[in-house]
């Protein structure tokens, strides 16, 4: 295979759960949209992988007035038997860096969109 067809493939390390689960990491209060808009895909999909984290413990949905905050459980375990014990902070902490995931609303997911 030739190397520049390797870099045209459209792959990526982390899934959609765990694209959503970093934006809601730097973005506690997020919306949505926005978080749909960041990982490219539909806000309906968004939804349906926020329910699947909430029902798997990995988060909690607040309402606070109008909006949502969304807390993560970091230390809840990978699903897969491959990731070895680790947990979800594990997983934001090398995504995002220690000082990131001490201070979740570092960057807003619509900053993220921009940067990924």
């Amino acid at each position: 295979m030739q190397e520049s067809s390797i870099r045209k493939s459209n792959w990526a390390y982390l899934s959609n759960h765990g694209h959503v689960l970093v934006c809601l990491a730097r973005d506690p209060n997020a919306r949505l949209r926005d978080v749909a808009a960041a990982v490219g895909i539909t806000e309906r999909a968004v939804q349906r992988i926020v329910a699947e984290l909430e029902a798997g413990g990995v988060l909690i949905r607040e309402r606070e007035g109008r909006r949502n905050h969304y807390t993560l459980n970091r230390d809840c375990s990978l699903r897969h038997s491959v990731e070895g014990g680790a947990t979800v902070g594990d997983l934001l902490e090398a995504v995002l860096g220690p000082r990131q995931v001490t201070q979740p609303a570092a960057a807003s997911v619509t900053e993220f969109a921009r940067v990924g």
